[in-house]
């Protein structure tokens, strides 16, 4: 059998190490491993991965010292054309003429959304691995990326709460997460911040300032608030002026993090759950399934539809109120 794999969207710290794991748990049984370059995009273009020997496949010795690198080697992009019905129809005729039988995309939602369209004009195999730092999937409890994404931001709000307190001020940091709360509230607790504003719930202005000015009289030196990018207030440069003109008791600074959090080396939990799912993909398609996610739930590794992977996926509302707790 012959697998494509590939990596579609947003980078996420982790995609080596899943593409490693697909590489090397098909070369142990035996089958051939067909890098594509560029997601669906280098797929139209068949812009395929050459190894040191000059064929287009992976080898287990391609794929060597591949976990701690953060982006991905196979590259990354959108493509508009795939989103056609000619270009799916184009994509299905690349993958039988160059007897591909099989696909892992690695990628969030828009690549399981396409993975789904082009499975009406291709009968392969297609497992899909969730990789994305948004967290954003159903289906998974975490998704490939997502927890180096928290340990950057944390490592960023760390270094500017020495500042915050030196100077007794307010810092609103931004972190990614266009309709997913997930970085911004993990961030929040692992921080100890005082506030965070995510999509998931309404940002209650009034409220918040009255709760940082009963801090800051009970002795409170600095406040840090945690913004996801798609809170309904307009991330961090809508809040500052807001929070201001309602009278918050601190000079407010913000800090925008944006891809910084995309790239850097995988931790080791990421690295973990990616070769998991790697390896879990191929045993997949090679015990005769397509259509579905890997994932992995309270430890366990499932396989889900691609279709029930879709919609958002909720914070826990228990975090929310942890959140709470610790910040009062």
């Amino acid at each position: 059998m012959r697998i494509g794999v590939f990596c579609s969207g947003g980078d996420a710290p982790g995609m080596n190490a899943c593409v490693r794991a697909v590489v090397r748990t098909a070369a142990e049984a035996g089958q051939e491993v067909i890098g594509i370059l560029r997601g669906y995009q280098g797929l139209l273009e068949e812009d395929f991965f050459v190894a040191s020997d000059g064929k287009p496949h992976m080898t287990a010795r391609s794929v060597s010292n591949l976990s701690p690198l953060g982006g991905t080697i196979l590259r990354t992009s959108r493509s508009s054309e795939f989103q056609t019905e000619a270009g799916l129809k184009k994509a299905a005729a690349i993958l039988r003429r160059n007897k591909i039988d099989a696909l892992v995309p690695i990628g969030g939602d828009g690549t399981f959304h396409g993975a789904v369209a082009l499975a009406r004009y291709w009968d392969g195999r297609i497992i899909g691995c969730p990789g994305t730092i948004d967290n954003d999937l159903r289906g998974t409890d975490y998704t490939i990326g997502f927890a180096t994404a928290v340990h950057t931001a944390v490592e960023a709000v760390d270094k500017l709460r020495d500042t915050a307190e030196s100077h007794e001020r307010m810092f609103l940091v931004e972190v990614m997460g266009r309709h997913s709360g997930y970085i911004a509230l993990y961030t929040a607790l692992a921080a100890g911040a005082e506030v965070v504003c995510i999509p998931e719930t309404p940002t209650h202005i009034v409220r918040i300032i009255e709760k940082i000015k009963s801090l800051r009289a009970r002795g409170k030196k600095s406040i840090i608030a945690i913004v996801a990018e798609g809170d309904e207030a307009g991330g961090a440069a809508g809040l500052v002026e807001r929070f201001r003109a309602h009278g918050a008791p601190f000079d407010i600074r913000t800090v925008i993090l944006g891809h910084v959090q995309r790239g850097g080396s995988p931790v080791p939990a990421d690295r973990i759950l990616a070769t998991r799912l790697g390896a879990f993909a191929v045993r997949s398609i090679l015990d005769g399934h397509s259509g579905k996610m890997a994932g992995q739930t309270r430890g366990e590794l499932v396989l889900v539809p691609f279709p029930d992977t879709f919609g958002h996926n909720p914070v826990p509302p228990e975090l929310i109120e942890l959140l709470e707790t610790m910040a009062t």
